[in-house]
Order: C-alpha cells, then structure tokens, then sequence
C-alpha cells in the first residue's frame, strides 16, 4: 500500500536529513581545523522499480558526502619558520610512521613541528615526506621519498678551497737591491714591502692564519710568497712555513700582467698533530690585462678587500621552509644547508580522495595514482612560508543549511505522522 510507502519515504527522508546534519556538524566542530576540507551532503532520489505498469510507488531519498577538497581554504602568517601553506593545486605527502613503513597519505595541514627526535610532523601525528638532498643539494633519488627531519645535525664546517684579493702595491715602492731567495720573506730574512694576513679554514673548520708577502725586486716586478705559521703546517713540506713563491707582473697601465707563483692551486699540508687533512687552496689574483685584482699605482699599498670561502664549524640555529619547498638548515657560522625538498602530491580527480582521521586523506581507484612534483610545476599550487591554510567552511552557510535541515527534517517526520493518521481513519472504517 502507497500509504507504507510514504512513511518509509519518510524514514529514509530521517536518515538523509541525519547524515545532513552530521556533516554540517563536522564542519562546525572543524572550522578551526588547518587544511580542514568541508564536506556537504547531495541528495538523490530513490525509486522502487517494478516489472509492471503499476501505479506510482514512493520511494525515498539518500545522502551522498561530497567533500570541497579543490576549494581553498583562507592563507594566514603564523610565523612558524616550519609552518607552510598550498595555494592552488596538491597535498603534502605524509605517513604515520617516522620511518615510512605506513600507509603514505596526503594533507592540506602544513602545521609542522619537529619531535623529540626532530622529524617534522602535523598536529595528528603524520610525518612530512620529501625529497633528500645531497651534499651538492641535488636530489639524491627521485623516486624515493624520506621523512623531513632536523636532527642530528652537529654542525658542519667546510675548508678554504679559494681566496680572492684585491688590492694595490705602491709604484713608488724602491725596488730591493739585495739578495733574494725564495722562502726568505716567509723566514723573516728579508722583509717584504707589504704583507697581508689573513685566516683560512682547514678541514676540520679550524681558523689558520696565512700570510702573503710583496717585496718589489724591479721595474714592474715584486717577488711574492704566501706562508703559514711553521708550527701549523708540516716542517718536511714547508719549510719556514713557505707555502707558494713566484713573481707578480704589471704592465705600463698599473694592470695586473701575469703571476709565477707556484705552486698554484696551493697545496697546503697542515700539521700531522691537527688532524686535519691536507687543503688545496686557490689564490686568485686577478685577470691579467685588467685592474680587477691586485695593481700597481703610485698609491700607498693597500687592500681592498679579501674573499675567501671556507667557514669555521657551525651549530644549528633554526630551520626554515622557502617558496620552492627547500628545507633548510641555519648555522651559527652563517651557512645556510639545503636538506630536502617538498614533494607536492596532485591527482587526476582529488574530490576522489578517502578522507581519514587525522586531517589526511588516501587515495582511490577513483582519485588515481599520485603524481609528485615540484612546488609550482605541472598543475602543482605554490608554496607560502610560515603560513597556514584554514578550513574552507563558511560558518554563515553552515548555519544557514542547518536550519535548513532541521525544517526537512521535521518535513520528514510530518510525513510518517500524518501517514499513520491516515492509516489510523482506514483503520476506523472496520469498526
């Protein structure tokens, strides 16, 4: 009978309005959730079929969750440096184990923060997955993601392998007019007409002082020696600490005409009680032809500056995320390390995805395979620093489909009640 019919439409009417507002409550409880994705109901309209002409049969109503996983939620600064935000397409790949023996699933929640152990990881409990860099900062495996980590990071240190200098020697310098040999500036034989010092890094980061020393022997011609202190450097190797020796050449210009010293690059043998292994250290004096090095004019010797790039050793100071996905790490010495490189996640159909707890979601045979790819390439969204994306409810809409709700629910229940009234009057023709 139609009337049965009715009231189970009427039920089925419940049970959609229900998981209606289930959602709508979800999204309520979630507003403040980062990187939450609001999820609405559809409806659909149930049928009963039959193989005959028969007249109309009610049939009913269901729910359907739909998740907005492609609308984006308000970007806002945090002013975490691990904090980071996708605007446009993607999801940050995430497991729920350290060491990446989970299932791999995906987040819009950039809310990153290092554990005890300092791996990166959401609110939830999710690890950051990315790419590991090498030491060149190249990714080392394409193919290969690994859990986005701080520690153990003791420092790092990286020996002097260029110096450059520029500066300028004194043409009115009287040229010297006793007997010269190489290695006598470096002895304190003969003193140069100018030196400068300076500090280079051996391979243990460990500042060494090194000494060049000009003494002009001619016309255009100053006899140079670059010299370490003889108790840093190996005694076999050099001698009085002599490192290099050789001429520098000017041309009528004051320019820079060519250089003998030798050996070039240097090859400097630290002292077998450092423990530092040998350096081999270029010193760069300039274009020959060109004044963008050392000169001779008629000015007093001076330096205009010294270049060299090693670094002392350095601890870590802090960790940052930049707009291409490098995670980098901050030392005390000013160096600055790449570690790893975000991978964005992008799929064919994302309003696909399963959606689990934790804020993450998983792939289906609907949503297709991940593709990973770097942030702001094929399809992939931006990447914003130490900034979070909110959830992309609109709490004006959700209250306004509540109501909404509670008058088709309360529609729905009218329908069983007045049914059973009229089933109730049917009844009544009997007596």
């Amino acid at each position: 009978m139609s009337l049965f019919g009715s009231m189970f439409s009427g039920v089925s009417g419940l049970g959609a309005q229900s998981r209606a507002m289930s959602m709508i409550s979800d999204n309520v409880a979630n507003v403040n959730t980062t990187g939450y994705k609001g999820a609405a109901a559809q409806f659909s309209d149930l049928v009963t079929q039959s193989s005959t002409k028969a007249p109309y049969a009610p049939g009913g109503v269901r729910a359907i969750t739909a998740r907005s996983v492609e609308k984006q939620g308000l970007v806002q600064g945090s002013g975490s440096p691990t904090h980071v935000a996708i605007s446009g397409n993607g999801f940050f790949a995430v497991n729920a184990k350290a060491d990446g023996s989970g299932e791999q699933v995906y987040t819009r929640d950039g809310a990153f923060q290092p554990d005890v152990l300092g791996n990166l990881r959401t609110p939830s409990g999710f690890y950051l997955r990315g790419w590991k860099l090498d030491e060149n900062g190249e990714i080392a495996d394409l193919n290969q993601l690994t859990t986005v980590a701080t520690g153990p990071l003791n420092g790092v240190a990286r020996a002097t392998t260029e110096i450059e200098l520029s500066a300028n020697l004194d043409a009115d310098a009287v040229a010297y007019a006793g007997a010269y040999a190489a290695g006598d500036m470096a002895a304190g034989a003969v003193p140069p007409h100018f030196t400068r010092n300076m500090q280079v890094y051996d391979s243990l980061g460990r500042a060494q002082d090194l000494t060049v020393g000009f003494l002009k022997t001619g016309a255009n011609t100053w006899a140079t020696e670059a010299y370490a202190d003889p108790a840093s450097v190996d005694a076999v190797a050099h001698p009085g600490g002599l490192i290099a020796s050789g001429d520098l050449t000017f041309d009528g210009t004051g320019a820079f005409a060519g250089s003998t010293l030798a050996p070039m690059p240097m090859a400097v043998t630290w002292d077998a009680a450092l423990g530092a292994s040998p350096s081999t250290i270029d010193l760069k004096l300039g274009t020959v032809g060109d004044t963008d090095g050392v000169t001779q004019f008629a000015s007093p010797s001076n330096v205009a500056f010294v270049k060299q790039n090693g670094v002392e050793a350095g601890t870590l100071t802090g960790v940052s995320i930049d707009e291409e996905g490098y995670f980098s790490a901050s030392f005390t010495n000013g160096e600055t390390r790449n570690l790893y490189k975000l991978a964005i996640a992008t799929f064919a159909n994302p309003s696909a995805l399963d959606s689990r707890s934790g804020n993450v979601f998983a792939k289906t045979t609907a949503s297709g395979e991940e593709n990973l790819r770097f942030a702001g390439t094929g399809g992939a969204g931006s990447l914003i620093p130490s900034s979070l994306e909110g959830a992309n409810v609109d709490i004006a809409e959700e209250f306004t489909k509540m109501i909404v709700t509670q008058r088709a629910y309360s529609a729905n229940a009218k329908i069983i009640t007045t049914a059973n009234d009229m089933l109730g009057e049917l009844m009544q023709i009997t007596r």
